[in-house]
């Protein structure tokens, strides 16, 4: 019974100290790479394979986060959506909000 109660006092504990603990923000750059944003878009978000394809580098985060939950919803369908559709399984709302506000960084 006190090796029962031992587990329980220290799962509370580290409980207590992982909740003060500050939530790390995610890596927007990190994201862009692993999630394969730079495939289509360039290292850069500046150079894209294709000239159709946007400069992300530079946009406002509110629009790009915006327009990455409308293509990933469907609210946003038309020609230039659908290489992006097959990828957005990918990414969370979190990682969407994260990637959108690296790009807001960026020249």
């Amino acid at each position: 019974m006190n090796a029962l109660k031992s587990v329980l006092i220290s799962i509370s504990i580290a409980a207590a100290t992982t909740a003060s603990l500050p939530i790390l923000a995610m890596d927007g750059a990190e994201l862009y790479v692993t999630k394969t944003c730079v495939a289509c878009h360039g290292k850069d978000a500046k150079t894209p394979i294709l000239p159709i394809y946007p400069k992300l580098a530079g946009q406002s985060p509110d629009y790009a986060y915006n327009q990455m939950v409308d293509i990933k919803s469907g609210a946003r369908s038309n020609g230039m959506t659908a290489a992006m559709k097959g990828v957005m399984h990918l990414v969370n709302e979190e990682e969407m909000r994260a990637i959108a506000n690296w790009l807001g960084t960026l020249n």
